[in-house]
């Protein structure tokens, strides 16, 4: 498919910057194949049914904005920001970096050079390679959890450019860009749908007989890179790691078996979901996917699907677009926008049920 058909006009005002508060107090839109209905996250309990399985991805955003300078090249010191979006091993990381056109394979970054340094001092990395579009991979002095509190200390939370291009990263980020039940540290962009849960939400969900698993997808930077290709078909899809248990695999397999729905809390859920369910049913899955849903798409596992209000020509828009059908989308999409609904990460969300439906 051509990648303008899945392109939409958004004003600049409908992009949240701030998330809701209380978290659950978010609009949400159902989107049904008989119509559009205006509700709020915290009516999820009544919108579902007892022996329905949320599935949410408790991977942590980890503080992977660095800033700092380059050093050892003569007495220019250029500012450097790295986006850490891919671990390779206890010292070394894929970044990407701006501008990356000040950098070449063996320089070095002094990173927390402006006056922000943790109790081990700054943080010092290498260029070891250079790739196109200015993907650097860094080797870092320091190793294993010295590196990891390192990077909590001099690290920003990875806003996406949307945001961050509109206000400064702040201390309240940490906690808003964070679900409240975030595990497993690796991602360096938050799965976004499940910032909409509280504690008090989460247990009204487990009263009404709403039983809730958790899966671990480490979400990348890649989510935020734009489409460049014209036709779908010639979109390289980033990867990013995950995990489905095998216990979480079985009792899935067993609900679906029982005829329960399955719905995956964000598309972050539900690709790795799929991708754990290639052989027609979940299996216990451990390792990479760079899974691209387009329409025309057979889903194997997700009966529904929550989750936010995606970019214009985006691969997530593709992805809800094979779910609940692209005119249903546009449509529902030009409603959002016509009732002020907040869009993107600290936006508001949207429960689909599938085309099929």
């Amino acid at each position: 498919m051509r990648v303008s058909d899945f392109d939409f006009d958004l004003p600049e005002d409908h992009i949240a910057l701030r998330p809701a508060q209380p978290r659950d107090a978010a609009k949400l839109l159902v989107v049904k194949p008989g119509g559009l209905e205006d509700r709020v996250v915290r009516d999820l309990p009544a919108l579902l049914n007892a022996g329905d399985v949320l599935v949410f991805n408790k991977t942590k955003v980890i503080p992977a904005a660095l800033t700092g300078n380059r050093i050892g090249r003569g007495d220019a010191t250029p500012r450097i920001e790295a986006l850490l979006h891919q671990r390779l091993d206890g010292s070394r990381w894929k970044a990407f970096a701006k501008p990356g056109k000040r950098l070449a394979v063996g320089d070095r970054i002094r990173f927390g050079a402006e006056g922000r340094i943790c109790l081990l001092g700054t943080l010092d990395a290498r260029v070891e390679e250079k790739s196109e579009g200015g993907e650097i991979t860094l080797a870092f002095d320091f190793h294993g959890p010295i590196l990891d509190e390192a990077i909590a200390a001099l690290g920003d939370m990875p806003l996406p450019p949307y945001i961050a291009g509109k206000r400064q990263t702040d201390e309240q980020d940490r906690e808003d860009y964070q679900t409240i039940y975030a595990e497993d540290e690796g991602a360096v962009a938050a799965p976004t749908a499940g910032l909409h849960f509280t504690t008090d939400l989460m247990k009204t969900l487990q009263s009404a007989g709403i039983e809730q698993e958790f899966i671990t997808l480490h979400v990348g930077a890649g989510t935020f890179l734009p489409v460049k290709a014209e036709d779908t078909q010639n979109h390289k899809m980033h990867e990013e790691w995950g995990e489905v248990p095998a216990d979480v695999a079985e009792r899935l397999k067993s609900a679906k078996a029982q005829g329960r729905r399955i719905i995956p809390v964000g598309t972050t859920s539900l690709r790795l979901l799929e991708s754990a369910a290639r052989s027609g049913e979940v299996s216990p899955f451990s390792g990479s996917t760079d899974i691209f849903i387009t329409p025309g798409y057979r889903f194997r596992v997700a009966d529904l699907l929550l989750t936010n209000f995606h970019l214009p020509r985006s691969t997530l828009f593709m992805l809800v677009s094979a779910f609940a059908g692209l005119e249903r989308m546009k449509s529902a999409y030009a409603h959002a926008i016509a009732n002020r609904y907040r869009f993107y990460s600290y936006g508001d969300a949207s429960l689909l049920f599938p085309s099929s439906s």
